[in-house]
């Protein structure tokens, strides 16, 4: 990040600073942060593994609305997303993967989605959020090879009725509502509800018609129901509900879209649309000797969308495609009682855990590419209608897990899990031209996979200080391609051993956090999207090879007085493709993994200060900045470093605030989604402009 802007960023809030410093303040520390990072609640602090936490506060002070907004918080962590909301996919030290087969699988109250398409959701209601980076098949089975991002929803107020409004709006024609109330039902009930609006102009013209493309227009709402009938008995169900009508994809041709940013040129003009609807069923009861935790989870979701499949001014090609899907998932899980391991002798404790998980998910697809005379071939002079595809997938599977830990003189952890995880895919895929110019491709297949996950983990506590080292094998399930190059339908399993070591802890009387790890991760059958030659657009998944990762993370956090915080954190990882590796042909041996940064950064600050006895004042600022990464396996295009630097401030009262913010506050031009597209790009890629300087004022009132 260039230093003037560091520079400016310092000055903008040095006033506030000065001001905080010269104030007498009481004694303080930071607060406690409790984590289900391992499935049980436990201090972050104690937890062998590198966990990232964004609280509800912190998702409050820096006006962050989507999963993606809060991960600048997390080293080594990146989102590929296109700005229809329907596609975001996270990635942990290079570990990525497509949206129907996840490698980092996002957690909502527990329930995990399946696919990608329902990960990205609005944030309402929710306490935090945790990036927990590392293999998590131990606990959590398939799909976790590279972690998990774990959505805690906030309970519904069992003492006193509260509540919140908010409105943020600004440039773009940007405008939004969104409130929540919650409150004791009596004594043994509470209840939430939260609810919100949105809608903007899109950020992308279309040099053609004049228009916006990717607008964005989004209704959303959660409840909740908490029932306590005992003191240590808890029931609690939570529904949730999203609708989004957005514009089309803002894609163009690399080259042009760096040249000229936000502009784009194309015949047919499209939309995204996404609903979903989700319900989670939790129960959870602590008695004297076992904890025991039921979680069901039922999420049904559809996407409709239309593109303009060439990205050109020519009426060239356009694709329509529908996907639905319905996930049904269940865990039974025991555990020692909460905060009360038991005590095998007077300096031995052992804490365990144990479980069985279900789930069936039924996904569907239809997608038609409506392609014009001549483009398949100069022998073909008429339109031609290629449904790529017409596919049905089933997958069912258990997973059965067990976790303990002996802890010896209070000081040391031995930590030992193991799961087993079996799973059946079911599918029927065709593909086919109408008119018939070619004969039609159909398979219906069936494959199994099972896997064992170990993990192996040893924590030293000194004072506020716990040093750690871990291992752990984490795996990527199996399945079919619901469309591909014949003969590539189905592919294997991804698999990947994790060694990690790293230190916590907490100084200067309880105002400093510091965090720090290394890494190395040696993965085989590494599973690529890779792009399909014969369809415009379309990827599919194969097994291509190896890879390995290392790299290391530092993390602070400080309040040195109450009216300050301080937080920066760092990232690197090189991530690079091991030897005899092929993708689509190619030998990519030692290449970069593609969207993987060399480094990922955040600094930043927040002060507030008392003008009377009712109004607070604060400002908070942070620089993000993101090392260069590659777009494809053949790292023949790549994004350079770039920073981004939001800043915000406002004023607080009892009930009301007002507050004014910016974000890319340096109008930053970058492309942080771009892929091969041989025959319609000029440049041979198309991309997308990332988000570009927005500013705004935002008002509400709390009780």
């Amino acid at each position: 990040m260039p230093i003037s802007r560091v520079a400016v960023l310092i000055s903008l809030l040095a006033p506030t600073a000065a001001f905080a410093q010269s104030t007498q303040a009481p004694l303080v520390t930071l607060p406690t942060v409790i984590v289900t990072a391992q499935k049980e609640p436990t201090d972050v602090k104690a937890v062998p593994a590198s966990v990232t936490v964004v609280t509800a506060d912190t998702l409050a002070n820096a006006g962050i609305r989507i999963v993606s907004e809060a991960a600048v918080f997390a080293p080594n962590t990146v989102f590929t997303e296109f700005t229809a909301r329907k596609v975001s996919n996270p990635r942990f030290r290079g570990i990525g993967s497509s949206p129907a087969n996840p490698a980092v699988t996002t957690y909502i109250d527990g329930v995990p989605q399946l696919n990608s398409n329902s990960s990205s959701i609005e944030l309402l209601a929710v306490d935090q959020i945790e990036f927990v980076r590392g293999p998590q098949s131990p606990l959590f089975g398939r799909n976790t090879l590279g972690g998990i991002v774990n959505i805690r929803s906030t309970k519904p107020s069992t003492s006193k009725w509260t509540g919140s409004v908010v409105a943020p709006f600004g440039d773009h024609a940007s405008r939004e509502v969104r409130g929540s109330v919650s409150g004791p039902l009596g004594d043994k009930a509470a209840v939430g509800v939260a609810a919100g609006r949105q809608q903007r102009e899109g950020y992308t013209t279309n040099r053609i018609t004049g228009h916006d493309l990717d607008s964005r227009d989004g209704t959303f709402a959660k409840a909740q129901l908490l029932l306590t009938p005992t003191q240590n008995w808890q029931a609690r169900v939570i529904y949730s509900h999203e609708r989004n009508r957005d514009g089309d994809y803002a894609l163009g041709d690399l080259d042009a879209i760096r040249q000229t940013p936000f502009v784009v040129s194309r015949d047919f003009e499209g939309f995204t649309n996404r609903d979903i609807n989700a319900t989670t069923l939790n129960l959870r009861g602590n008695g004297e000797r076992v904890s025991i935790e039921s979680n069901t989870g039922v999420v049904k979701w559809k996407t409709e969308d239309e593109t303009d499949l060439d990205y050109t001014p020519l009426a060239l090609a356009t694709r329509s495609n529908t996907e639905e899907d319905t996930q049904f998932t269940q865990e039974f899980r025991l555990a020692s009682p909460e905060n009360a391991p038991a005590r095998l002798s007077d300096n031995v404790m052992f804490k365990w855990q144990g479980g069985v998980e279900f789930f069936k998910q039924n996904y569907d697809q239809l997608a038609i590419n409506n392609l014009g005379a001549f483009v398949l071939s100069p022998q073909i002079p008429f339109p031609v209608a290629q449904t790529s595809p017409q596919s049905a997938i089933d997958d069912t599977g258990v997973g059965v897990f067990g976790q303990g830990t002996l802890t010896f003189h209070d000081k040391a952890d031995l930590t030992v899990g193991l799961r087993f995880d079996h799973a059946k895919s079911e599918a029927t895929l065709n593909t086919f031209f109408t008119p018939a110019i070619a004969p039609p491709n159909a398979v219906a297949a069936d494959a199994s996979f099972s896997d064992i996950s170990p993990q192996f983990a040893f924590g030293y506590r000194v004072r506020d200080t716990m040093a750690y080292a871990s291992a752990s094998r984490g795996y990527k399930a199996g399945g079919f391609n619901p469309a591909a190059l014949p003969g590539s339908e189905a592919y294997g399993e991804e698999h990947a051993w994790h060694i990690e070591g790293g230190v916590k802890s907490t100084f200067a009387g309880g105002k400093v956090s510091a965090n720090a790890a290394v890494f190395h991760i040696d993965w085989n059958d590494l599973q690529l999207n890779v792009p399909n030659p014969f369809v415009p657009g379309q990827f599919y998944i194969a097994n291509v090879g190896g890879a390995r990762s290392r790299g290391m993370e530092f993390e602070v956090t400080a309040r040195p007085r109450p009216s300050i915080d301080v937080f920066a954190s760092f990232g690197f990882t090189s991530a690079r493709f091991q030897a005899g590796t092929m993708s689509s042909g190619v030998d990519v041996t030692d290449n970069n993994l593609p969207f993987t940064p060399d480094y990922t950064a955040v600094v930043g600050t927040q002060l507030t200060r008392a003008l009377t006895s009712a109004i607070t004042l604060y400002g908070r600022g942070e620089a993000v900045m993101y090392g260069p990464f590659e777009y494809d396996d053949a790292n023949t295009a790549r994004q350079d470093a770039y920073s981004l630097v939001n800043l915000r401030g406002g004023a607080r009262g009892k009930l009301l605030f007002v507050e004014a913010w910016i974000r890319n506050a340096f109008d930053t031009a970058y492309v942080p989604i771009a892929f091969s597209y041989q025959g319609f790009a000029p440049s041979g890629f198309v991309g997308e402009n990332g988000r570009p300087r927005t500013f705004g004022l935002s008002a509400g009132v709390t009780f």
